[in-house]
């Protein structure tokens, strides 16, 4: 199904608008990731994580009451709809906690515990440092691979499109301030996998046209790859997402954050791979003097010949 067959759009032309609408979505999560930080869950944090559901209407002025009793009252309590509560509190042992539950079903009304998980801070520090352990090995095999398969250049703007993906997830999450855990590090490691894939079939396709099309522009060159994938980008983009949202809306609290992590992430995902992967390589060739136009299919016309 090509939705844009015979379209000629000028992604080169607008390129700088691009790269501002991407810096500025960027400069907005930074900003809420210094100032704000992460919420990080108990996964990564450390404590303990209590998540009920009472029978009756209660407010969060009233769980905090209770849990104040047991010198807890500064603990993390959301409000999830439906009478459930998330209460992410310090690590306490399985005595105190039979006793605030004990406590809620005496004071407040009668619950069911749907979760209940403790994690140490040496644990918690430790899933920390493999998380990012994993981004790194990630994005450096990446820069590996690309560079064989393509050139250096290339592995460097897909790259820079990665770091717009997992930065507009995780900024959008410190400024919502959702919980950032395993499941969520997992969610950014399947956009950093989705997007690159998606990048590597334009950057195939420029470097087919550089081949073929010796006498345009490196820019003509670029437009046409973009245009000539745009179909198979966004057809794949729309079936991915359609799951997405089916998994949101109907996949329950525990499921709708890891959810929203991949629909965030593979909308910036589909906008880096057609707005900035490719035009990115225009800007490197400005700064470091790299032939382009004619010059670059004279060197293609030589390794031809070879």
């Amino acid at each position: 199904m090509n939705l844009f067959k015979g379209k000629n759009f000028d992604f080169v032309k607008n390129r700088k608008l691009f790269f501002i609408i991407a810096a500025f979505l960027i400069l907005i999560g930074l900003i809420s990731i210094l100032f704000q930080g992460f919420n990080f869950g108990i996964d990564f944090a450390g404590g303990t994580l209590l998540q009920i559901k009472f029978t009756e209407s209660v407010s969060t002025e009233v769980v905090r009451n209770v849990l104040a009793d047991f010198n807890l009252g500064g603990s993390t309590i959301q409000h999830l709809g439906e009478n459930e509560f998330v209460i992410r509190m310090e690590k306490v042992d399985q005595e105190s906690i039979r006793g605030i539950l004990a406590s809620f079903r005496s004071k407040v009304a009668d619950l069911e515990v749907l979760r209940e998980e403790t994690v140490g801070p040496v644990i918690g520090e430790s899933l920390k440092k493999m998380a990012i352990y994993a981004l790194l090995i990630a994005f450096l095999g990446i820069i590996l691979y690309i560079t064989v398969r393509f050139e250096f250049k290339y592995s460097i703007v897909s790259i820079l499109a990665l770091f717009h993906d997992c930065l507009i997830v995780l900024g959008l999450f410190s400024l919502l301030q959702k919980e950032i855990t395993v499941s969520i590090i997992a969610a950014v490691l399947t956009i950093v996998g989705y997007s690159l894939n998606n990048s590597i079939i334009v950057l195939d396709r420029l470097r087919e046209n550089i081949k073929l099309k010796t006498r345009d522009s490196f820019e003509n060159l670029i437009n046409l790859s973009i245009n000539q994938s745009l179909s198979r980008t966004i057809n794949t983009s729309l079936t991915t997402i359609l799951p997405i949202l089916a998994l949101y809306f109907l996949g329950g609290n525990i499921l709708s954050d890891f959810a929203l992590a991949l629909f965030v992430g593979m909308i910036a995902g589909t906008y880096s791979s057609i707005f900035l992967a490719s035009p990115l390589l225009i800007e490197w060739n400005s700064i470091f003097k790299i032939r382009t136009g004619k010059t670059v299919n004279k060197i293609t016309k030589k390794n031809s010949k070879k």
